[in-house]
């Protein structure tokens, strides 16, 4: 099942760059603009920002990013 996470979780943003197909959902639905699309893929742009929503991961189509820890 799920697990709720929170803010105090040691859980960060992974990126897995190769799965990436640059469709920019994920840059959509980021409430905080912690993603960027630049030259056709997705990069962290400021991970400070990121309150950890998961809406990233729900929305990508090709499971490249995810919440996780270290």
């Amino acid at each position: 099942m799920f697990k709720l996470i929170s803010v105090e979780d040691d859980v960060h943003l992974k990126l897995e760059k190769n799965w990436c197909k640059g469709c920019g959902i994920c840059v959509e639905f980021c409430p905080k603009s912690v993603l960027i699309l630049k030259n056709g893929k997705v990069s962290i742009a400021d991970e400070d920002k990121c309150i950890k929503c998961g809406l990233c991961e729900l929305r990508c189509p090709d499971y490249a990013i995810f919440l996780g820890g270290k």
